[in-house]
């Protein structure tokens, strides 16, 4: 998913629909409709499951239900997506294409005719001779699935580590585990609870799938268009306001996408030539569209896909993972905010026209059935706790008023495009789970997870920061080569257990790796979200990525913090809760004045000596404020703000003996 989607990044796409990631084949009338009713098909079995309509009068079990849903998802990867990204995508389908997707269905299909079975005769432990060649046949057509939808990277990796079983009982001390024969690994594959049909595809099939229909029935119905306009209306006229309004729609937009590279597409062909028209540099108008669209996926009240398998993960209503995600995400964008605001004050940049914005009202007159719809979604999710329903009654609750009313109504060919396109969404995301749990099968079956949380938490010393910054690091590359939701699986098996070992909160823990999975997309080399952002901002991406690395630099430091205390994410008594964000929202704030070299009310830090250390003096100042104390740092709180204060004191005695008058005012 991350490396295919960098092709079609040069023609920018309409404003009021966000673009899908990977290219795709306009298929022909038959199999269009055969496209259609596979997608149908899926939302059918998963209304049933969740809403336990109980068709037919038949009661489907787990594992039943999940081949079934692979079974109508997977065939639509050879439909849709071709062999190589970079082929035009006019033109038929080959036939070795269609073929695979009817040997895909007939596969899964014994599969699920077999799923009791599976069951009773303990098949995971001594598969019969078909399950042995079946699994074998959907070993390949999953990991060739994989690496049409996430790419070359991501299928070596998958490719090597399910076939680890195989060598696990010849491989050095560390890493030795129980072996397997090969057949015996591929039938386990399929059959397990624990592989390619495990916590991943169980959280695809429970809850992930009604919020990607939400998302496509948002775009399709111009839910961009309305975010991007709101966006517009708050804030294009502030200082530095084209730049502010990349920040708000791109975190607005993560809702419909949940995907980095869309959402940098979607925006930025708006936002980043409104920053460059309005003075600011290219490779700053790029960097801060990377680097909000990055953030989008970290935002509530809808993350990305992997928050969904996190709550799979641990076991915990979606709600608690967005409340907790909440806090982290807001001084993230705030951090980033702040920093445009300085550079804009710094260079004297002025807001937009008022002519070239819209209207607040009429933008929410307009869109109020948007305000509507994720009202009724959060009253769901959060109230009712009903996160599997949520997205569903949203969806139909949208589209109803949506066909209701002239001006939003879906035409019979739109509606076949939006069909279409969640049939997209659904096969691209199966593929890449399906794939990603061979490798938690192949950890599961040689024991290997368990003794690589100990050798960890042994290398570490059992010392908590230690182990993050290995997490940190192993986050960092993966991260690279993989999609977000296929490292965070990896890691939440390898990774995951010695943190939480060590002492650290579970929940923390798990969007720590989530948090450090995200940020290769805007550090070079590989940077994607800057080589999506460069083609709209007509300069390098590694310009861009060198900025972005500035603008983001709170999505590097604010993993650790609420790691190492979680009253950060809500976890704690309430005095300690607020103690912790305000101090770290005024840290924040430090931190991002120091890096951009401007502080609202005291003017410029990067003119002469006293004012470089008084800069340097505020960014250690903030980050006093920022760290949090708790019991794994021998400091209080407290005693860090107290330091903070000194630290800023300082700063402002250094400013006045440079003879800098404090009480400017910067916020013409």
């Amino acid at each position: 998913m991350q490396d295919a989607g960098i092709a079609g990044t040069a023609t920018p796409a309409p404003s009021d629909q966000m673009v899908e990631e990977l290219a795709h084949r306009r298929l022909p009338p038959l199999l269009r409709g055969i496209f259609a009713l596979l997608t149908l098909t899926t939302i059918g079995i998963v209304l049933n499951q969740q809403f336990n309509l109980h068709l037919f009068g038949v009661t489907v079990v787990e594992n039943r239900y999940l081949f079934i849903l692979v079974a109508a998802t997977l065939p639509m990867v050879f439909l849709a997506f071709p062999w190589r990204q970079s082929r035009s995508q006019s033109g038929g389908v080959p036939l070795i294409d269609i073929a695979t997707a009817i040997v895909t269905v007939l596969a899964i299909g014994w599969f699920a005719w077999q799923a009791e079975n599976i069951l009773a005769e303990g098949w995971e432990f001594s598969p019969p001779l078909m399950a042995k060649i079946l699994g074998t046949v959907l070993w390949i057509v999953i990991l060739e699935a994989l690496r049409r939808t996430g790419g070359t990277a991501i299928f070596v990796i998958v490719t090597l580590v399910s076939l680890y079983p195989v060598v696990a009982d010849v491989m050095p001390g560390p890493i030795r585990g129980i072996g397997q024969t090969l057949e015996d690994t591929l039938a386990y594959h399929i059959v397990s609870s624990e592989s390619a049909f495990g916590i991943p595809m169980r959280a695809f099939g429970e809850i992930v799938i009604g919020f990607i229909v939400f998302g496509v029935a948002l775009n399709h119905t111009g839910g961009g268009k309305f975010f991007n306009d709101v966006a517009f209306a708050l804030v294009g006229g502030v200082r530095g306001g084209a730049a502010q309004v990349g920040v708000i729609s791109s975190a607005l937009q993560g809702s419909i996408s949940g995907s980095v590279i869309s959402n940098v597409i979607s925006s930025g062909v708006v936002t980043i030539p409104a920053m460059k028209r309005t003075g600011f540099r290219s490779d700053y108008a790029g960097g801060v569209e990377a680097v909000a669209s990055t953030g989008a996926v970290l935002m509530p009240p809808v993350m990305g896909s992997t928050a969904f398998v996190m709550a799979s993960f641990l076991g915990i209503p979606y709600g608690d993972i967005a409340l907790a995600a909440a806090v982290p995400a807001l001084l993230f964008y705030f951090g980033l905010a702040v920093q445009i605001d300085a550079y804009s004050a710094r260079l004297g940049l002025k807001g937009m026209k008022r002519s070239e914005l819209p209207s607040l009202g009429a933008t929410m007159k307009a869109g109020w059935l948007y305000i509507l719809v994720f009202a009724v979604l959060i009253f769901l999710m959060v109230y009712e706790q009903r996160e599997a329903v949520a997205p569903f009654a949203a969806t139909a609750l949208l589209l109803v008023i949506n066909q209701v009313l002239p001006s939003h109504r879906l035409s019979w060919a739109k509606l076949l495009d939006l069909i279409a396109a969640v049939g997209r969404a659904l096969a691209e995301l199966v593929a890449i789970l399906a794939g990603v749990g061979f490798i938690i099968g192949a950890f599961s079956v040689t024991g290997l997870a368990g003794t690589l949380a100990n050798d960890l938490v042994y290398l570490a010393g059992s010392n908590p920061l230690i182990l993050l910054i290995m997490g940190a690091i192993t986050s960092f590359f993966f991260g690279m080569g993989m999609t977000v939701t296929a490292c965070y699986i990896f890691l939440a098996i390898v990774l995951a257990p010695p943190l939480v070992k060590a002492g650290l909160d579970p929940l923390a823990v798990h969007l720590f790796i989530m948090y450090w999975g995200m940020i290769s997309f805007i550090t070079p080399p590989v940077a994607l979200a800057t080589f999506a952002a460069a083609p709209l901002a007509r300069t390098s991406p590694f310009k861009i990525g060198f900025t972005a690395m500035r603008l983001g630099a709170v999505i590097y430091i604010v993993p650790f913090f609420f790691a190492l205390n979680p009253a950060l994410i809500l976890k704690g008594n309430a005095f300690e809760v607020i103690q912790v964000i305000v101090t770290a929202f005024i840290g924040v704030a430090l931190i991002a004045a120091a890096i951009q070299g401007y502080m609202v009310g005291i003017g410029r830090l990067d003119q002469g000596p006293l004012r470089m250390l008084a800069r340097l003096l505020l960014f250690i100042a903030g980050f006093a404020f920022a760290a949090p104390g708790g019991n794994l740092i021998p400091v209080s709180n407290g005693t860090l703000a107290g330091a903070g204060v000194l630290l800023f004191a300082a700063a402002f005695v250094l400013l006045r003996l440079a003879g800098r008058d404090t009480l400017v005012s910067a916020t013409k």
